[in-house]
């Protein structure tokens, strides 16, 4: 396997002859001391297999990354973390050698740190407000996260063990969606004595993780472990079964004493064109899901291999647009071209992932917006009609609105083509007797619980506060945890809800004065 490395190994600097601060923290030297190299996969190398692209660090370059923390009081970088992961404290211990106590620290307020320190946009979150970024590159936090996470995996050969579940409460929850947000409410009620059993509608659990997220960004055993690690805690998952059809959502408020609504959005956008439903014409989400997964990991309708494609476009600007491209590159294609109505500017992904995807051959085609899809004589696709555009005034969003040009149709000759444009709620829950959803189709929670207005009924991630990130839906299900914990301690011990309830198990098992469940931050 060939190595990118972007840099040269340095060794830590040699400690300033002045008087370090902060307990010894001398920062001036740590903002002197340079990025680490992260090793990647090359070009050339990665669009001919699926493997993660980023390699990561080995132990002797994340120290040395660790080190270039300044230990700031203020901690900018954990407030930026909806998770409030103790990053500071972390990334010392780590500096210092000990791996497995930083792991901790990221594991004690996440419940998947070796999937956020892969999939998060740290330069929005935690990295966006390193100090060290005002002066250098910041802190590679999320690559350190990405590091301590997988070496306590290797040294632990797999997930490490929860503390013993205290004794069973008699409760038993239904968890209706398997992917982050729901996988975090299960663990967080299992260990707390809740019997959960969580509902999917795709043949794995997992959810986008496993059926949205690529595997050359997401190996998909590292999912597969969670789950196992989920299922020795007693959590019990029942696939290929959708809510509304194998089992009424009637029936798990009967059967269950709460239920935790986590199905995500993944209704994909349609951009309403003509020949939108020609052969060739794929969504975002079937087009991944077919080419990332085997057919006996797929439902029924979707085990049909691909159509062989040499040219490939895909209509978006987001994260997901970037993981199709991607995608047709390791199918094959030559000519994969990503065609989007505004400029560069505006795009909303990340810029690494459109780095990747330049490195590994996509064309960009900007201020181009779809105008219908084209067929061939026998009725498949065979182009896409263009229309160039022009930035106007800024919509309600504040993006410059993209304005067509009369006259500058032209057509980019295609086999396959895919529409990554944004996601919805699924329909279905504006359709329950009694649920409350806004306009959008999303379910009305409060926002520091997740209860919806039915009672006993919870739900958080997407399908509350619309298409987000993984993290986000992670503290969702958090918050939701904790607040169904009192809730069903409450229908057993209503006069009885302790004041040490805040507490988390994982907390009180390593000695723990306190720790705050809202958003998973800690104090120490």
């Amino acid at each position: 396997m060939t190595i990118d490395r972007t840099a040269n190994r340095t060794t830590p600097p040699t400690p300033s002859t002045t008087q370090p601060t902060n307990g010894g923290i001398d920062r001036k030297a740590r903002l002197q001391a340079p990025p680490q190299p992260v090793q990647r996969q090359d070009p050339a190398t990665r669009v001919r297999n699926w493997d993660e692209v980023t390699i990561g660090f080995d132990l002797a370059a994340a120290r040395l990354e660790a080190y270039r923390c300044i230990q700031c009081p203020a901690a900018p970088c954990q407030k930026a973390c909806p998770l409030h992961n103790d990053i500071p404290r972390a990334l010392r211990l780590l500096e210092q050698g000990d791996v497995l106590g930083a792991a901790d620290v990221f594991r004690r307020t996440s419940n998947l740190p070796e999937i956020c320190g892969r999939v998060c946009p740290q330069e929005r979150l935690c990295e966006g407000h390193c100090v060290v970024g005002k002066h250098a590159l910041p802190v590679q936090i999320g690559k350190l996260e990405f590091f301590v996470s997988d070496y306590e995996r290797r040294t632990r050969r797999g997930p490490p063990e929860r503390p013993p579940s205290p004794a069973p409460t008699g409760m038993c929850v239904a968890v209706v969606g398997a992917g982050p947000a729901g996988l975090a409410v299960a663990e967080e009620l299992a260990v707390r004595g809740h019997h959960c059993t969580v509902y999917d509608i795709w043949p794995e659990p997992g959810g986008i993780l496993v059926y949205g997220i690529p595997s050359f960004k997401l190996a998909k055993e590292i999912v597969a472990e969670k789950v196992a690690a989920l299922r020795a805690l007693g959590v019990e998952f029942v696939c290929n079964t959708r809510v509304g059809r194998d089992v009424s959502f009637q029936e798990l408020r009967e059967d269950y004493d709460a239920v935790f609504l986590g199905t995500g959005a993944g209704i994909g956008g349609e951009l309403g064109i003509a020949g939108e439903d020609l052969p060739g014409v794929f969504s975002a989400t079937e087009f991944l899901v077919r080419a990332n997964l085997p057919p006996d990991k797929l439902p029924a309708g979707l085990r049909t291999p691909l159509p062989p494609a040499r040219r490939v476009v895909v209509i978006g600007a987001g994260d997901t647009a970037m993981d199709c491209v991607r995608t047709a590159r390791r199918l094959g294609a030559d000519e994969v071209t990503c065609l989007y109505r505004r400029t560069e500017a505006e795009m909303r992904g990340r810029e690494e992932e459109r780095r990747y995807a330049r490195e590994e051959g996509v064309r960009f085609r900007y201020l181009t917006a779809p105008a219908r899809f084209l067929a061939d004589a026998r009725g498949r696709l065979r182009a896409v009609l263009c229309q160039r555009m022009e930035l106007g005034e800024p919509d309600a969003a504040g993006r410059r609105r993209p304005l067509p040009i009369p006259g500058s149709e032209f057509e980019v000759a295609c086999d396959i083509a895919v529409t990554a444009i944004g996601y919805g709620a699924d329909p279905m829950w504006q359709n329950l007797d009694g649920l409350q959803t806004d306009r959008a189709g999303l379910i009305v929670v409060d926002p520091e619980t997740g209860r919806t207005n039915l009672r006993g009924v919870f739900a958080g991630g997407d399908n509350v506060h619309g298409p987000d990130l993984v993290v986000t839906a992670i503290a969702a299900g958090r918050r939701a945890a904790l607040a169904m914990d009192r809730y069903l301690r409450g229908l057993t011990h209503p006069s009885a809800v302790a004041a040490d309830e805040h507490v988390h198990p994982l907390c009180t098992a390593r000695g723990a004065r306190y720790c705050t469940a809202g958003m998973g931050a800690a104090r120490w």
